[in-house]
């Protein structure tokens, strides 16, 4: 069992977790839609990343009676 050898001092354990903190989102707008989107990534709403049509986003979806 793992027992310390010397007390861990306030100061040095929360020294030791000063970059455990997380750090918040940073969204950008999307050029196209002016959605939030992450940057440099492609925009979930539109489909498009730099200004052109990276994935082909689908309006409807149509599911027939026996497939669902």
């Amino acid at each position: 069992m793992a027992v310390q050898q010397n007390k861990v001092s306030k100061s040095r354990r929360n020294n030791r977790r000063a970059h455990d903190a997380l750090t918040a989102a940073n969204p950008n707008e999307c050029p196209n839609c002016g959605e939030l989107k992450r940057p440099h990534h492609v925009c979930a709403a539109c489909g498009h990343y730099a200004d052109r049509e990276v994935v082909a986003m689908v309006d409807d979806v149509d599911l027939d009676d026996d497939a669902a």
